[in-house]
């Protein structure tokens, strides 16, 4: 998967989960939740995006590192919602598992860049 890939597939996700927080019941107990999601979901393509003009190898790899932040803290929203209300779980599930895709790659994409680096 190139970089041009995982841009696509970064920005498809941050759209479905605004489409998903746009659906959730306007109640006090998802408020804040729907902002961090959203957030942390839109943050993941955007800090890519910064990571594919890092300065260097090490400003690439640093910035992989707010990408996998902002990937496991969108992960960590979506699991709370699923706790507040269970009958989201069918909804959540794809982009919970769409994200710790991309989670995953993001994690070996930084040990390939520093095993380079070296």
């Amino acid at each position: 998967m190139n970089k041009e890939d995982i841009i696509k597939r970064t920005k498809k996700l941050a759209v479905r989960i605004i489409e998903f927080c746009d659906s959730l019941p306007r109640q006090t107990k998802y408020f804040v939740i729907e902002k961090q999601l959203i957030r942390a979901a839109t943050s993941v393509g955007a800090n890519y995006r910064a990571a594919c003009r890092g300065k260097s190898k090490a400003d690439f790899i640093a910035k992989l590192c707010i990408v996998e932040e902002e990937a496991d803290e969108t992960l960590y929203w979506l699991e709370l919602i699923v706790e507040l209300d269970n009958q989201f779980r069918e909804k959540v599930t794809p982009l919970y598992k769409e994200m710790n895709e991309i989670l995953s790659i993001i994690v070996a994409s930084k040990k390939t860049a520093r095993k380079n680096n070296k």
